[in-house]
């Protein structure tokens, strides 16, 4: 096994689910344990898979955003509090589709260990494992129609208007969680070509090397939370 799906001392990763719908929680249980991964436990509330976290201690935890009883914020709530948790789970919240808001809100709070995607990515088994063991190994994934309708509210940011449509899709791909030489498949271009559009993008951002940050961990962020809804 690869560092993606293993915990410590060579174990499967030990993973918490959270959804509401039972046909896709055990769907994708299964599917997860059929990958030779250790699912410790299922939950239906957000409240439940919060003591499941507190008892099981698992690597990874896979939450829907809407869950009972309001059907709007809860899973979002409950994994902003399982990252406070100690020992805190790497966190992957699943979506039905795009809430911009939530998504922000989630991946602005923290660095690494932390995803979103839609749920139909979930039946692209390659690219839902890929982002699994990315989260896992603490990362981050952020589904592709999420970061496609973000970039389409970062008008107010004058910074990220320096950017060219190629530096675009290269800060698109580093928000979504690729390194450089996944961006370069991506693309079809070479490693040196993609980390020569990473250094302008720091210098157009004006992000310094004495800065005391992860210069690409910052872009990303400033992204993101340059993409928050502006009040009118």
């Amino acid at each position: 096994m690869d560092r993606g799906t293993t915990g410590g001392a060579d174990r499967p990763l030990r993973i918490v689910i959270a959804e509401d719908d039972p046909l896709l929680r055990e769907g994708l249980a299964l599917l997860l344990r059929a990958e030779g991964l250790d699912v410790v436990a299922t939950a239906d509330t957000a409240e439940s898979v919060l003591d499941a976290i507190d008892e099981h201690e698992p690597d990874v935890a896979i939450l829907d955003v809407r869950m009972p009883p309001t059907h709007t914020d809860e899973g979002i709530r409950a994994a902003v509090e399982a990252r406070r948790r100690r020992p805190a789970p790497a966190v992957l919240v699943l979506s039905a589709y795009v809430e911009q808001s939530f998504a922000t809100d989630l991946l602005t709070g923290g660095v690494g260990g932390l995803g979103y995607l839609l749920k139909e990515r979930v039946g692209r088994v390659e690219q839902f494992m890929d982002a699994l063991r990315r989260v896992a190994a603490g990362g981050t994934a952020i589904d592709p129609e999420v970061v496609a309708q973000l970039f389409t509210r970062t008008r107010q940011d004058t910074r990220l208007e320096r950017l060219s449509p190629r530096e675009r899709e290269v800060l698109a791909l580093m928000a979504e969680g690729l390194g450089n030489s996944a961006i370069a498949g991506r693309l079809v271009v070479t490693d040196g070509a993609v980390h020569k559009h990473i250094r302008s993008i720091f210098a157009k951002l004006d992000l310094s090397p004495a800065d005391q940050v992860d210069r690409r961990v910052a872009a990303v962020l400033h992204y993101l939370e340059n993409a928050r809804p502006q009040p009118h």
